[in-house]
């Protein structure tokens, strides 16, 4: 058999092992299908309309889980099968970009009575902050 008719045979073997997976998935989901009862809804009492909004959006965030590890299971086959790893391929931080990491932020005011007491002047006043701006301080005199 020569190099080029050994691809096309695995090619043609390919496509029928592809459209069979296809197939049998098909017949999966309409067996699925079939087996799930209609639920008459304008029947149902508020109590159990909420029952069954509850279980359909748990149903719903189990289904997307399931699609998202598949999903990332199938791109770290595809990675793996071409010599890359995923974190090589879309970064170790997400949303970030590649090699770049959280800021931190530098302090800016000190308690005074304890300098290891630190505030970036971001989010909510530490306490000692507070207790001293309802003493009349002013955020000026903590300033490093």
């Amino acid at each position: 058999m020569t190099l080029l008719r050994a691809y096309e045979f695995s090619a043609r073997l390919f496509r029928l092992h592809h459209w069979r997976w296809i197939y049998q998935r098909f017949c999966f989901v309409m067996r699925k299908v079939k087996k799930m009862a209609a639920v008459n809804v304008d029947k149902l009492s508020l109590k159990e309309l909420i029952d069954l909004d509850g279980r359909v959006k748990k149903a719903l965030a189990a289904a997307r889980d399931r699609e998202r590890m598949e999903i990332k299971k199938r791109v770290a086959d595809l990675a793996e099968t071409h010599g890359f790893s995923v974190a090589e391929l879309f970064g170790g931080a997400r949303g970030r970009g590649p090699g770049k990491t959280k800021s931190v932020g530098v302090a800016k005011y000190a308690n005074p009575e304890n300098k290891l007491d630190t505030w970036t002047g971001r989010g909510r006043k530490p306490n000692w902050v507070v207790e001293r701006l309802k003493k009349g301080a002013k955020l000026a005199d903590f300033e490093i």
